[in-house]
């Protein structure tokens, strides 16, 4: 049989995950699955040392229960590995951008779990990021300068309390004092140096609750989708977030650099910590390289609702893949 082990943070989304979590085993039972569970605790990369144990002991799928900064930690623990299990989501967080990408019910933990019985799934690009502290992963999204910093200071007894409105509230508090830096940014093809208030890597298309940021995202192309805001201006910040809501009109805003790219490069030119936000959390300081992993981790996911280009291409690389497999046998069988 099967192994299925689920990770679940037991403070997310008011303890509902705690309470249903019987039920839950149990749709994973159903599926075919052996499962058992593990609830984090307040030790450092809890969750990722307990997803690297499950995958390194053979474990067929990796349940990660919670908020998107739990999904980071599972990731964490299993994209440096050889032999990386497929990995179901239950959102339990504030955001749940994640979940919003691969049309996983946000507001139902059961439901959730229930897609497994679908039986669908899409290999995921996952960014790596390198700097003088070692090596991470992130799964939706980098960002990096003022406005980057909301996520990471919203206390989590507010999240808890006032969900997305709390990040509303400090997003509204912190745009007044956005300011730029100088800095590098080396990209396929192409690079920028100067002013810079923002920048924004992303993987998916849902991006702080928002889906128009990244209007063309692709799931599992090899390519980030790099957003440069050069403009402090707040009037001018204020003009690409109604371009954004629009229709997703930002992309061609004049303070705005949008471009995709499988690597990016971005080195501060002044004295002043950049920070960089990775999946909610707080990641680390540029200096800092990253490398789309293309389709580098499967997971659990409702394809029938997600677009038919995004499938059509896992599709296609997939079929790729195994013809690439046939005629490998057949030159060792010679």
């Amino acid at each position: 049989m099967k192994r299925a082990r689920i990770i679940y943070n037991p403070t997310s989304g008011r303890e509902v995950i705690k309470r249903e979590m019987l039920d839950i085993l149990a749709v994973y039972e159903q599926a075919g699955y052996e499962t058992s569970a593990f609830a984090t605790t307040p030790d450092p990369l809890s969750a990722a040392k307990e997803a690297e144990r499950a995958a390194k002991e053979g474990f067929d799928l990796i349940v990660a229960a919670g908020g998107d900064g739990t999904i980071n930690e599972v990731v964490n623990g299993v994209a440096p590995l050889r032999k990386r299990p497929m990995i179901a989501i239950i959102p339990a967080g504030t955001t749940n951008d994640y979940a919003r990408a691969l049309k996983i019910p946000r507001d139902e933990p059961l439901e959730a779990a229930k897609v497994i019985f679908k039986n669908e799934n899409i290999k995921m690009d996952i960014g790596k990021v390198n700097n003088q502290t070692g090596t991470k992963y992130f799964m939706n999204i980098a960002a990096l300068g003022t406005i980057s910093e909301v996520t990471y200071s919203v206390p989590s007894i507010m999240k808890s309390l006032y969900g997305y409105l709390a990040y509303l509230i400090k997003g509204t508090e912190l745009i007044a004092r956005v300011k730029n830096v100088n800095a590098r940014v080396s990209y396929d093809g192409g690079e920028y140096s100067g002013s810079i208030s923002m920048i924004f890597l992303a993987l998916t298309n849902s991006v702080g609750g928002f889906e128009s940021i990244v209007p063309d995202a692709k799931l599992d192309d090899g390519k980030f989708t790099l957003l440069i805001v050069k403009t402090a201006n707040i009037f001018q910040i204020m003009e690409l977030v109604a371009q954004t809501l629009n229709g997703g009109r930002h992309i061609d805003n004049e303070n705005l650099i949008y471009k995709k790219t499988n690597k990016v490069e971005i080195t501060p030119l002044s004295d002043e910590q950049l920070k960089v936000n990775l999946d909610g959390e707080y990641g680390g300081d540029a200096p800092m390289s990253f490398k789309n992993l293309r389709q580098h981790i499967r997971f659990v996911a409702n394809r029938s609702a997600m677009s038919v280009r995004a499938i059509e291409e896992n599709a296609k690389q997939q079929f790729v893949e195994e013809v690439e497999k046939l005629e490998a046998q057949e030159q060792k069988e010679d």
